[in-house]
């Protein structure tokens, strides 16, 4: 006689993280072999010759790496940390693409805590490419934060390096209602006077960004503060406006 006795099904076990180290090397393995020399000059010119790379397009590296990244999904914030911080080390530019699509894919496990480190990788190989990919890691942990945690802009807005000052600019775009516009206003003006290209282009995208929400705010403080900020930024901040 069968046992009528159904046994059930066992979940499969969850997949453990790779080690930072582990992670690392699986990275390494799933890129180098896309690499394209036919790619990698434009590439390089594009990033004004700053950075080597391997020669493999955002679609293509991020479909090699998906399966890679997502089973990080039980990494600590700590290990998520120090992997980035390895690849960071790597010479080519796709690594430090791919520590970003790691962050910005398991970001809920980062805290407010986590930005110094955050802002430490803005400080290395930095370009706009990665500062405001970085940026946006920030902006949704403090989206997703106590409000008070915008104070740590504040500091950040005092600091010496610019790309550290962009992303405190830019922490906030698209928070819509949630967006504290006298920080967003105070920032622009604090910073008005700065004529570094990167600083002047990061007031006038929040403001813009602002402005799809805000217009008449965003379109008041631009006729009070005409004479201060630069052409550019007014500029970029108008685009929406009508």
């Amino acid at each position: 006689m069968k046992n009528s006795t159904t046994s059930k099904a066992k979940s499969p076990a969850p997949i453990k993280p790779l080690a930072p180290t582990q992670f690392t090397r699986s990275v390494v393995a799933a890129l180098a072999p896309l690499a394209d020399p036919a790619l990698q000059h434009g590439m390089r010119a594009y990033m004004k010759d700053r950075f080597v790379f391997l020669g493999i397009k955002t679609p293509a590296r991020r479909a090699a790496l998906a399966s890679l990244i997502l089973s990080q999904k039980g990494a600590t914030a700590a290990d998520l940390l120090r992997t980035a911080r390895a690849l960071w080390a790597l010479d080519e530019r796709e690594y430090q693409y791919a520590a970003v699509d790691l962050l910005g894919r398991h970001v809920r496990r980062l805290t407010p805590a986590d930005i110094p480190a955050l802002l430490a990788l803005v400080e290395k190989k930095s370009w706009w490419d990665t500062v405001d990919a970085l940026a946006s890691v920030v902006n949704r942990i403090l989206r997703a934060a106590d409000s008070q945690m915008q104070s740590l802009m504040d500091e950040a807005l005092a600091s010496e390096s610019f790309w550290i000052r962009r992303v405190a600019i830019l922490h906030q775009l698209g928070w819509r209602e949630r967006t504290d516009s006298k920080r967003l206003f105070g920032y622009a003006t604090a910073c008005a006077h700065e004529k570094e290209f990167f600083i002047r282009k990061a007031i006038g995208w929040a403001l813009r960004d602002y402005a799809r929400h805000a217009s008449k705010q965003v379109r008041a403080f631009l006729h009070e503060h005409k004479g201060v900020l630069s052409p550019l930024t007014v500029r970029e901040a108008g685009k929406h406006i009508q």
